[in-house]
């Protein structure tokens, strides 16, 4: 097999392992986000609406609830602490793609992508209004994504994916924009992404839906949904709410419903962030334009400046851990950090000597077709959607719209979309995922080292619409 250019590319270990020095195993973005403390449910009560899971699923669709109905009775019930999980811990990049990507929507559902392209440009503009409808303080930044291309097979892809939306970028006027020897060709969408700090997104929303009327309980984890009736009861170790309607938002986590407890895999990612650049180290970089950028190789990087200005990069691994468990031991992870920490120094040698203040990691629930997925159980008084395969700071609020229409009985265009009315196909039992999920990784791997040529199994998992391509 050939090599990448990270490989050809690579810094020394000793520059690798000053870079990673004195790290702290801690998520930057939950660090001083000091938001409203909510005090867990205890005894019985009643509402409405019931939602499960404190993420931005689960916050997205009570903001909306309320909007829709102020007079709705919501209550919100998280297991630890609002937006401890993935939704504080990924990159803070709000795409407009409801389908992880233009290739893998249209491969997926070609007849409806003209739809799915238009309403996530709307849910992205909604999520705009609603930052500035609402004052929340989370560190918008409408500015744009560019995907770049670091070996040559990549450049045509770039090419031929530019429209009308989307400029393909040479190297000359790529590394005006942003400077690095890796890049070769960019592609850059100007309007189709923003960025934001994801812990204050949580704890905004939270506030939002609190001033709205939601009432919300921390350290409430779920341990079983009833249906009955006249509604679904919600019991707590120490509470239980019986409502009209319940939404789960678990994501990663093992599901309520046993129906969709093979419908994902917790994949887990990983993510540095430097210490601040200076005015220096910045310039040196070109970076002005503040895009989001990743690569276009199957084990792609994503990265992006912070408002302090420091680098976050992530992606690159992501690691099934055998039987699907989610452990905090999976989180530190010495040989991706090195990974990660030599790839970044590779796109950026001008920033060598820099330093990595933050190291973490988080589960993300990955489903077969790499997108969110919706459904319903008992007789429509239960929504839940799930498998956003790390793309979901903005489809999340798409969901929480998806969720509450399935709820009301009522058909919308949202509900006809093939995307909402049929699942993914549902992941093998053990131990045949983690085998199935350990050759499709290594086979993306070797197809990122043989100039993208994709391999048997690949083309295999391409025929049964279970590929991926990022």
């Amino acid at each position: 097999m050939g090599t990448t250019v990270f490989e050809r590319s690579s810094p020394s270990p000793a520059a690798v392992a000053a870079s990673l020095e004195g790290s702290a195993r801690r998520v930057f973005w939950l660090d001083g986000v000091n938001g409203a403390g909510y005090r867990p449910l205890f005894g019985g009560t009643t509402a409405d609406l019931v939602i499960v899971g404190g993420g931005y699923s689960g916050l997205w669709t009570a903001v909306l609830a309320k909007q829709r109905d102020p007079e709705r009775d919501v209550v919100l019930l998280e297991a630890r602490t609002i937006g401890w999980a993935a939704s504080g811990r990924n990159g803070g990049f709000v795409d407009a793609s409801l389908t992880h990507g233009e290739e893998n929507g249209r491969s997926r559902w070609p007849d409806e992508m003209d739809v799915l392209d238009r309403l996530g440009r709307e849910n992205l503009d909604g999520i705009e209004r609603t930052v500035a409808e609402l004052g929340l303080d989370c560190e918008f930044e409408r500015t744009g994504g560019i995907t770049v291309a670091t070996e040559p097979h990549q450049v045509p892809w770039l090419r031929e994916a530019a429209d009308g939306e989307s400029q393909f970028l040479d190297t000359t006027t790529l590394r005006s924009l942003v400077r690095s020897p890796t890049y070769l060709a960019g592609l850059r969408s100007p309007g189709t992404s923003a960025l934001v700090h994801p812990g204050k997104l949580a704890r905004e929303l939270a506030r939002a839906a609190t001033e709205l009327g939601v009432r919300i309980h921390e350290d409430s984890r779920v341990t079983a949904i009833e249906p009955h009736a006249t509604g679904v009861t919600v019991r707590t170790p120490a509470s239980s709410v019986t409502a009209s309607h319940v939404v789960l938002g678990t994501g990663v986590f093992p599901s309520l419903l046993k129906r969709a407890r093979l419908m994902t895999v917790p994949v887990y990612d990983y993510v540095l962030m430097t210490e601040p650049l200076t005015d220096a180290q910045l310039a040196s970089t070109g970076w002005s334009g503040r895009e989001g950028i990743s690569d276009a190789a199957n084990q792609f990087h994503y990265y992006r400046l912070s408002a302090d200005n420091r680098i976050l990069w992530g992606g690159y691994d992501a690691v099934y851990h055998p039987g699907g468990r989610i452990r905090s031991r999976y989180e530190d992870r010495h040989d991706t950090y090195e990974s990660l920490a030599s790839h970044f120094l590779a796109t950026f040698p001008q920033l060598e000597g820099i330093r990595f203040s933050h190291r973490w990691a988080g589960a993300i629930d990955t489903c077969t077709r790499f997108c969110v997925f919706f459904g319903t159980a008992a007789a429509g008084r239960i929504a839940y959607a799930a498998g956003f395969t790390g793309l979901g700071v903005a489809a999340t609020r798409f969901a929480g719209d998806v969720m509450l229409d399935l709820l009301s009985g009522e058909q919308t265009q949202r509900t006809e979309l093939e995307l909402v009315r049929r699942p993914p196909l549902p992941f093998p039992p053990e131990p045949a995922a983690t085998i199935g999920i350990q050759l499709t990784r290594r086979a993306l791997d070797r197809a990122d080292h043989r100039e993208g040529r994709r391999g048997p199994l690949l083309k295999v998992l391409d025929s049964l619409g279970l590929g991926f391509d990022s």
